[in-house]
């Protein structure tokens, strides 16, 4: 398990408290080994604002691979686009460890924005954070009159691990099943054309995400 670990119940996400990650036994040359290894310090990439959206920096060490090409529909296209960005904005949260950071927020309200920010500090409570490689595919979307929208996708975590900030050391677990995760979100689009998150359920294992 790891970062994105959530119990799924019938109304919503509850974040879990904990943080080890569901990850690969063929980590990259940065990592490689077993057990816990020491990650070395990487510049930050970032991805520049764009009509008032919020700039989301995040260190080298981590990526994302977003199997979800262009639709050709200029809403649905816009919710995966501002999908993929509500996404990094809560790994850079957790990345700066502070569980009200405007970048996440942009994107998130409500039920969503409340869970998400539990979910974040837990993370600055273990004085933890992400690292590794992300990739997301298998997704639908679909776009309602009146301005919603719902968006399904896969999340595969095999690459991603947890970071503890005291001596940057990597937890790494083998790949099970639950390294493949489900996701289900509610959107919005709100008053300045942002799709926004306001309900997100999850399911770890699901037979739909695993390779």
């Amino acid at each position: 398990m790891n970062r994105r670990t959530v119990f799924l119940t019938t109304l919503a996400v509850t974040p879990a408290l904990t943080l080890t990650a569901c990850g690969s036994e063929e980590p990259d040359a940065s990592a490689k080994g077993s057990g816990k290894e020491t990650l070395s310090t990487a510049p930050v990439s970032s991805a520049p604002a764009s009509d008032g959206r919020p700039a989301v920096e995040l260190p080298s060490d981590l990526s994302y691979t977003f199997d979800w090409p262009k639709t050709g529909d200029k809403e649905k296209d816009a919710v995966l686009a501002d999908s993929e960005q509500s996404i990094k904005a809560v790994d850079q949260a957790i990345v700066n460890q502070n569980a009200l950071d405007k970048a996440y927020l942009y994107y998130y309200e409500g039920e969503a924005a409340a869970q998400t920010e539990q979910f974040i500090q837990a993370y600055v409570d273990a004085k933890a954070r992400v690292t590794g490689k992300y990739r997301y595919y298998h997704f639908a979307v679909q776009v309602r009159d009146g301005g919603e929208a719902s968006l399904v996708y896969c999340e595969d975590q095999s690459k991603a691990f947890d970071m503890y900030l005291k001596d940057r050391k990597v937890d790494k677990t083998p790949v099970t099943e639950n390294s493949y995760v489900l996701y289900t979100t509610q959107l919005r689009k709100n008053d300045k054309g942002v799709w926004v998150i306001t309900k997100l359920l999850s399911e770890r294992g699901h037979d739909q995400c695993r390779p």
